[in-house]
């Protein structure tokens, strides 16, 4: 079944269920992140449950964040945050799955020193994907988030709203990344990482990204011509990892996919350059491919 966007607009949600496991007075950030200097230590995982929402359409989300403790640890409920400020990067689950389930991404985002907003949609559905819902629901905990910072939370002052924003996802959370580059577009994005997607559109002119595909060669459900198609309409700065071998999800828990997440969002929002000389070595092996214009 292909899920290329020029067939898949008018699918039905029963047909696709394979498919994956208010702008703030802030301004429009700049591609390039302002220098932080990305920790160097690992910190403890706290999260906060919030119960936004868009309209009438429930978004909530599970906000993960360096927390006080000691790291390596499940995420803590309510846990003091750690001190410093750090960046945004998003992360949306796919079909069936949940942030609870995507902890294999979250979870290193967060002990790395990003806070990451992960929403949960237990109803999730093709025809949200592609009538943009999805994408519109993300750039709301986006916004949600970033709000905190000036709130009565304990993320206040911890937030770093200059150097924009990470988004990132699987499968239908994939599509949803890739659909904020293109068809309903956040100039706030500053990094993306689409997994397992479809290609949703012609890249928009208002979003300014280093955007890291990953997909798997042998994924029936979103094949990787699609994603090819995508990763060739974007500028750079971009790459493409590709997993030999692997399916839709097999590659998602794997050291080179975390490894490789890692080094692209520090190095796009925390101008971590370190980072970015990492990513060929950290992304390559006898089963994986890369491809990259830095």
């Amino acid at each position: 079944m292909s899920l290329r966007r020029r067939d898949l607009l008018g699918m039905t949600a029963a047909g696709a269920a394979g498919v994956g496991l208010s702008l703030l007075g802030v301004g429009q950030a700049s591609a390039t992140a302002r220098p932080l200097g990305a920790p160097t230590q690992r910190f403890a995982v706290g999260v906060r449950q919030h119960a936004w929402t868009r309209g009438s359409r429930k978004v909530t989300t599970y906000v993960y964040y360096p927390a006080t403790g000691t790291p390596g640890g499940s995420p803590v409920t309510n846990a003091p945050v750690a001190q410093g400020v750090f960046p945004v990067c998003e992360f949306m689950h796919g079909y069936s799955s949940s942030p609870q389930k995507s902890l294999a991404i979250i979870r290193p985002l967060a002990e790395a020193g990003f806070v990451v907003p992960a929403p949960y949609f237990p109803n999730l559905n093709i025809n949200d994907v592609y009538n943009g819902n999805q994408s519109k629901d993300v750039s709301e905990v986006i916004t949600r988030t970033l709000a905190l910072n000036t709130a009565n939370d304990p993320l206040a002052g911890h937030i770093n709203t200059t150097a924009g924003v990470g988004v990132s996802g699987h499968s239908m959370g994939g599509m949803t990344t890739h659909g904020l580059l293109t068809a309903w577009p956040d100039s706030r994005i500053t990094a993306a990482i689409p997994m397992s997607c479809v290609d949703m559109g012609n890249p928009s002119s208002s979003v300014h990204a280093k955007v890291l595909f990953m997909h798997g060669d042998r994924d029936s459900t979103c094949p990787i011509s699609s994603a090819r198609q995508a990763y060739r309409e974007l500028p750079a700065p971009k790459a493409f990892l590709t997993f030999k071998g692997a399916s839709h999800s097999s590659y998602f828990g794997d050291s080179r996919t975390v490894k490789t997440f890692l080094d692209w969002m520090r190095w796009s929002l925390y101008a971590d350059t370190a980072a970015r000389d990492r990513l060929r070595s950290d992304a390559t092996s006898s089963s994986t491919s890369w491809e990259s214009a830095l």
